[in-house]
């Protein structure tokens, strides 16, 4: 077995997780909040990798969905790049301690961003002359905004994998949704989950045909877990009311470290991907920007990881990163 970082500590995979050699399952313990974060670690060939890619995900945070993604991500550097996937705290069911909060409720935006930005501050310390790359999925790009105004000087460069960084509640599934995310409603959908548990398997496949089996497996898991989905409930919630005004000074700032994945058709980011666009009108060249094809959703991991991981791979290379 591969040796991890000392900031993490490795715990058995559950049986049928997905997570194969050599993907280490492991938690992240968060001194200044005293939570574990579950944590994913591919080692790079040498002790000492030249980056380090962090992968922040969306909502929900479980980092298994994006196993297969990160894997691709990992195998096309050639064992060049060391990748650590953090998950958001509090919404991993599987790990040691992954209910540490007994009132999910206040796991919201502030304390993810914490977390991410004590991530990078362990990483850079334990790794002083590796370079860090963030990789992040929708809301996950928000937080790394935060992380990026707060610790300019660790962060070489970011991926921006289908952004919703600006007024999440005006987009054509924030006005659908925004109100189930709320209290009294979201506990009584998470206290509710407890009826998923009787599912057959085979109902949950004929509900989400498309999935993969590994992917179902995660889904499972998560809706066996009310504490759970009331942390992405209460983290969803937090995001209709916070993400708004889209802080154009940072990304004009930073536009050079700063790369864009959007889907053709997005329903949470709906127009504001070209609200996002105007802020770079003035030097579009300085961003790179892609468009994603007709198929891929926004909720990429499920089945389209492996386009990801090529486009990734290609701005790791074109920056020098790999």
């Amino acid at each position: 077995m591969t040796t991890l970082p000392s900031f993490l500590r490795p715990v058995d995979s559950p049986q049928d997780s997905g997570i194969r050699e050599p993907c280490i399952n492991a938690t992240f313990y968060h001194k200044s909040l005293d939570a574990a974060a579950h944590a994913l670690w591919w080692p790079s060939s040498g002790d000492d990798p030249s980056t380090i890619l962090l992968f922040i995900p969306g909502n929900p945070g479980l980092i298994e969905f994006y196993v297969p993604f990160l894997t691709s991500v990992h195998e096309k550097s050639q064992g060049r790049l060391a990748v650590l996937a953090h998950a958001h705290l509090g919404h991993s069911p599987t790990i040691p301690d992954g209910d540490v909060f007994k009132d999910t409720s206040t796991i919201g935006l502030t304390t993810q961003v914490q977390s991410a930005i004590e991530a990078v501050d362990t990483v850079s310390s334990s790794f002083p002359r590796s370079k860090i790359a963030i990789a992040a999925h929708s809301m996950g790009c928000w937080v790394t905004c935060q992380v990026l105004k707060a610790r300019p000087d660790a962060v070489a460069t970011v991926f921006w994998l289908f952004p919703t960084i600006t007024n999440i509640v005006d987009t054509p599934n924030g006005r659908s949704l925004w109100w189930l995310f709320r209290p009294p409603l979201s506990q009584a959908i998470s206290a509710m989950s407890i009826v998923t548990r009787v599912l057959p398997d085979r109902l949950l496949s004929a509900l989400f045909p498309d999935w993969p089996l590994p992917q179902l497996r995660v889904l499972r898991t998560l809706l066996n877990s009310p504490s759970a989905i009331q942390a992405c409930l209460t983290l969803a919630n937090d995001e209709m009311n916070t993400i708004k005004d889209l802080d154009i000074t940072l990304l004009q700032k930073y536009r050079h470290r700063i790369h864009l994945y959007f889907a053709q058709t997005d329903d949470w980011v709906g127009k504001n991907r070209e609200t996002i666009l105007r802020a770079f009108h003035a030097d579009p060249d300085s961003v790179k920007i892609v468009y994603g094809q007709q198929d891929i959703p926004h909720a990429f991991c499920i089945n389209h990881g492996e386009h990801l991981a090529e486009q990734c791979s290609e701005w790791l290379q074109q920056g020098g990163f790999i």
